[in-house]
């Protein structure tokens, strides 16, 4: 029994979580996202982000983000956020998202945040 619960905990401390592959993460090709849930390297911002393009709504959007209509006037699914922490767990400094919530929603919720990356 204490054999399979230590190969269950290395099979699960090995697995990617959101802050590994999923949105906001900075990334330099699509491979480096997690591309089971579509996501590609939005390469348009500095450091890139994993993220989706072309989403209408929330529901487009893997868990923990929210479809923004960007300033550049395309839709975007960016990481949810309540602390800039949040949105830099796998970003270098140089290329830090910031928490806002100057950002439209397509979805509007009240008090929300969403990691936007630099530009």
């Amino acid at each position: 029994m204490s054999k399979v619960l230590f190969a269950f905990a290395l099979l699960v401390g090995c697995g990617s979580n959101a802050d590994d592959l999923g949105v906001g993460a900075q990334c330099t090709m699509t491979s480096e996202c997690n591309t089971s849930l579509h996501e590609s390297c939005l390469t348009q911002f500095k450091g890139g982000y994993c993220g989706l393009a072309g989403c209408t709504h929330d529901t487009d959007c893997p868990t923990d983000s929210a479809c923004i209509l960007h300033t550049d006037g395309n839709n975007y699914c960016f990481r949810t956020c309540a602390t800039k922490d949040d949105c830099n767990a796998n970003r270098d400094p140089i290329n830090e998202a910031n928490c806002s919530s100057s950002v439209t929603f397509v979805d509007p919720q009240n008090s929300r945040k969403a990691c936007v990356p630099p530009s």
